[in-house]
C-alpha cells in the first residue's frame, strides 16, 4: 500500500480541532436511538453506550440518586417486592448498602407491618418510640423481642410505657441462663448512665463512647425516659457510609407494597403506624381507576408518605398517574425474567423504549422513574439509568442472595434458591385454604416476623394481576429458582464499584452529570447487531469461569 501524500495528511496536532468539521459527534444520540419507529422497541441488550474522556478516578463518581420527589439514596438499587425476594432481611441489609428493599405484601397485614417495624427499629439515631418493659415483665418477654426483632436492650420504667420513671435497662448479658419466668426486677441493671433530654446526637454518641456502654437513655428532668441511643448504631455508621437514612429520625428508610383494593387501605394504616416512608402501589397495569383512586385516597390521607405508582410503559399511562399526585413511577410490564405477561396478554413494551419513553415525559413535572424488570447486570443497570431512570428495581438479580427469603437446596448439583414471579399459579394459590405457604416447596422466612401462616389474607399475586374474581386463574409468570448468589454484602458493593467504573468509561462523575450528558447529546450511542452482541460477550472459547468479583 503506498503511503500518502505530503498534501493529504494533517498535522497531528489538529486533530482535536479538526472534530469540529465533523456535523455531529460519532455515535447516536439517544433521541436517534429510541426512535421506535425506525428502529423499533429496545431492550438494553440493544445498544451499547460510547466512550468518554477518563480524567478522575472511578471512586469519585457519586451516584446519589432521587428515587421519590423527597426521597433521595446513595446508590440506585432498589430489590423488588416479591416473596421471594424482599423480606425483614433484604430490606435492612440493602438499606444498609445505600438502596431500599421493597417488602412484598403477599402475606398478612401484621406480618408485613412487623417487618417495617424491623427495618426501622434497627438504625436509629435517637429512638424516639423504643420497646419499654416494667419490671413485672419476664425473661421470655424479652427473648420474645430479640427473636423478632433482633435486639435484646431494653429501659426499664415504672408502667412499662415511655415517658414514665426510668428504674432500670435489661441487657442481652442481664437474661443469659435466667429462667423465662424470671421477673425482669430480678435481673435488671439498675446503675444506670442517662443523658438529659435535649442533649444533641453528638453530645450523646461521645456519652457512649465514654461510658463503653451499649444503651444510653435520655430522660428529662424528673427521670423519665424520654428516648434511647444505641452502641450498635455508632458501629453501623462506621461500618455502612451509604446507609439509607431519614435525615430527620436517623432511622433506616422502610419501603413497602400495597395492593389497591379497600382492604389495602386498612393494610396502608398498619404499615405508617409502624414508620412506613416509602408504599409502592403494586399492580402489573397501573393506569386503572384502582390505582388513581387508591394514590389520592392515599396522598388525603397520609400527605407526607411518599408513593411510587405503576406499572407504566406509556406516556399516557404515566399522565395519569402523575396527575393523581404520584411521587414516582415504576415502569416495566413483562420484562422481568420470570415475566410471562407480554407472551401470555400480548400487552407491554421493551424495557429500554418504556424507560426513555416514560422517563422523558415524567421529567417535565420533576417525577423520578424506577427502572423495574429486565436488569441482569452491571451494564443494564447504567443503561436504565441513562435513559433517564433513577433507580432500578430488582428481583432476580439479588434472588439467591443469603438475605432473601427462603432455604437453599441443590438441584442438579448446584446450590439454589426458589424464585418465582408474583404472577405464577403458586403465587397466587398463597394464603389460600390448604394452599401452601412456601415458594415452590421451600420455606420462606419468618425469622423477623412470625406469623400463623393459616390465617388466610388477600391474595397479593392476583389482586395486582385483577384476577382474584376469576374462575380460571391465567398465569403471568412462571416458578423456578437461581443459583446461590452469596450475600448482597458483598454483591451490591460489587454492583456499586461496576456502576463507578461504568460511569468512569463514559467520562462522567454523577448520575446526575450521565443524565444531562444524555439529554445535551454529548453522551453518545450505537445500535447493537446480532452478531455484536455475539462479539460483545465471552466467545470462541472451549470453556471457561466466568466470575463477576473478589
Amino acid at each position: 500500500m503506498p503511503a500518502p501524500s505530503k498534501a493529504t495528511v494533517l498535522p497531528s496536532a489538529d486533530a482535536v480541532a479538526h472534530l469540529a468539521t465533523y456535523q455531529c459527534l460519532d455515535g447516536l444520540s439517544v433521541k436517534d436511538l429510541m426512535d421506535s419507529r425506525v428502529h423499533g422497541g429496545l431492550t438494553y441488550n440493544d445498544f451499547l453506550m460510547l466512550p468518554g474522556k477518563i480524567d478522575f478516578p472511578a471512586s469519585d463518581v457519586i451516584t446519589d440518586t432521587r428515587i421519590t420527589r423527597n426521597v433521595v439514596l446513595k446508590t440506585p438499587f432498589m430489590s423488588s417486592p416479591m416473596d421471594t425476594v424482599t423480606e425483614t432481611d433484604m430490606a435492612i441489609n440493602l438499606a444498609l448498602l445505600g438502596g431500599i428493599g421493597v417488602i412484598h405484601h403477599n402475606q398478612s397485614p401484621e406480618s408485613q407491618a412487623a417487618m417495617v417495624r424491623a427495618v426501622k427499629r434497627h438504625e436509629n439515631g435517637f429512638i424516639a418510640d423504643p420497646v419499654v418493659f416494667s419490671p413485672n415483665h419476664t425473661v421470655a418477654d424479652v427473648l420474645d423481642v430479640k427473636a423478632r426483632l433482633g435486639f435484646c436492650g431494653i429501659p426499664i420504667t415504672e408502667t412499662g410505657y415511655l415517658g414514665a420513671k426510668l428504674v432500670g435497662i435489661v441487657t442481652s448479658r442481664d437474661v443469659q441462663f435466667e429462667s423465662p419466668e424470671t421477673p425482669l426486677r430480678e435481673v435488671m441493671t439498675t446503675s444506670l448512665v442517662t443523658a438529659p433530654q435535649g442533649v444533641t446526637l453528638a453530645e450523646a454518641n461521645q456519652i457512649l463512647r465514654s461510658s463503653k456502654k451499649g444503651k444510653l437513655p435520655i430522660v428529662d428532668d424528673h427521670g423519665c425516659l424520654t428516648s434511647l441511643l444505641a452502641r450498635s448504631d455508632l458501629l453501623k455508621n462506621q461500618n455502612y457510609p451509604l446507609a439509607s437514612k431519614n435525615p430527620d429520625s436517623k432511622q433506616l428508610y422502610a419501603a413497602a407494597a400495597v395492593g389497591t383494593r379497600p382492604s389495602d387501605r386498612e393494610r396502608l394504616k398498619l404499615l405508617v403506624e409502624a414508620g412506613l416512608d416509602i408504599v409502592v402501589l403494586d399492580s402489573s397495569q397501573g393506569n386503572s381507576v384502582f390505582q388513581i383512586d387508591m394514590l389520592q385516597w392515599v396522598k388525603q390521607t397520609f400527605p407526607k408518605l411518599e408513593v411510587i405508582a405503576g406499572n407504566v410503559v406509556t406516556r399516557e399511562q404515566a399522565a395519569n398517574l402523575i396527575a393523581a399526585g404520584a411521587d414516582a413511577l415504576r415502569v416495566g410490564m413483562g420484562s422481568g425474567s420470570i415475566c410471562i405477561t407480554q407472551e401470555v396478554m400480548a400487552v407491554g413494551r421493551p424495557q429500554a423504549t418504556a424507560v426513555f419513553a416514560v422517563a422523558e415525559f415524567a421529567s417535565k413535572f420533576g417525577i423520578p422513574v424506577i427502572a423495574d424488570g429486565g436488569v441482569s447486570n452491571v451494564g443494564h443497570i447504567v443503561k436504565a439509568l441513562a435513559l433517564g431512570a433513577s433507580a432500578v428495581m430488582m428481583g432476580g438479580l439479588l434472588a439467591g442472595t443469603a438475605e432473601a427469603p427462603g432455604e437453599y437446596f441443590y438441584h442438579d448439583g448446584k446450590r439454589v434458591k426458589s424464585y418465582r414471579g408474583m404472577g405464577s399459579l403458586e403465587a397466587m394459590e398463597q394464603g389460600r385454604p390448604g394452599a401452601s405457604d412456601k415458594a415452590n416447596g421451600k420455606p420462606g422466612s419468618t425469622k423477623h416476623a412470625p406469623h400463623n401462616s393459616s390465617k388466610l389474607h388477600e391474595n397479593a399475586a392476583t389482586t395486582r394481576y385483577f384476577s382474584e374474581s376469576s374462575a380460571v386463574k391465567v398465569a403471568q409468570g412462571v416458578s423456578g429458582d437461581v443459583q446461590d448468589k452469596g450475600s448482597i454484602k458483598a454483591f451490591v458493593p460489587y454492583l456499586h464499584v461496576g456502576v463507578q467504573h461504568s460511569l468512569q468509561d463514559i467520562g462522567v462523575r454523577s448520575v446526575s452529570e450521565l443524565q444531562a450528558g444524555v439529554k445535551e447529546g454529548r453522551v453518545r450511542f450505537e445500535l447493537r447487531t446480532p452478531s455484536a452482541q455475539v462479539e460483545g460477550g465471552v466467545h470462541g472459547l472451549h470453556s471457561y469461569t466466568k466470575r463477576l468479583y473478589a
